[in-house]
């Protein structure tokens, strides 16, 4: 098997996976207010979410974001893998900023000064999908390559 990750993947997979791990790092070391608060604000967007207690919802976040950023940071995961993961991630904190109301200005997806903070999280998406494209291309030169290949054995 070939190199799972490209060097120039490297810089944003660090980065965005530093990022994400500091911040599930945060999460486990949550006061009782602190999760109150995520949790209520994540569950009144992701009513499902109500069923899990704050303390539990908060620990989830934190393992769930030191794991994904642990596996974005290290090279060895592959690249699908940890894009794949941090699509998942930041489309629930798009869909955090598009849903809970006062994020948004009025009639537009600009953000609201409280918005802002869950709107810079484009970014993230931004990263997976680059990396999500790029991937895409590597599998299909390798599968034009092999039918040339195909091609000259016959």
């Amino acid at each position: 098997m070939g190199r799972r990750v490209s060097l120039h993947q490297l810089p944003v997979r660090l980065a965005a996976g530093v990022f994400i791990a500091n911040s599930g790092l945060n999460k486990l070391r949550a006061d009782e207010e602190t999760a109150g608060r995520l949790h209520g604000m994540a569950s009144g967007t992701y009513p499902f979410l109500k069923r899990l207690d704050p303390a539990t919802f908060t620990r989830a976040l934190g393992v769930t974001e030191v794991a994904l950023g642990t596996a974005l940071a290290v090279p060895f995961v592959p690249t699908s893998w940890g894009a794949l993961g941090l699509a998942g991630f930041s489309g629930g904190l798009l869909g955090l900023y598009a849903r809970t109301p006062g994020m948004r200005e009025e009639g537009s997806w600009r953000p609201t000064h409280q918005g802002t903070a869950l709107a810079k999280d484009v970014w993230l998406a931004g990263i997976a999908l680059s990396l999500m494209l790029e991937q895409a291309g590597v599998r299909r030169r390798a599968r034009r390559a092999a039918r040339r290949g195909q091609r000259a054995e016959a």
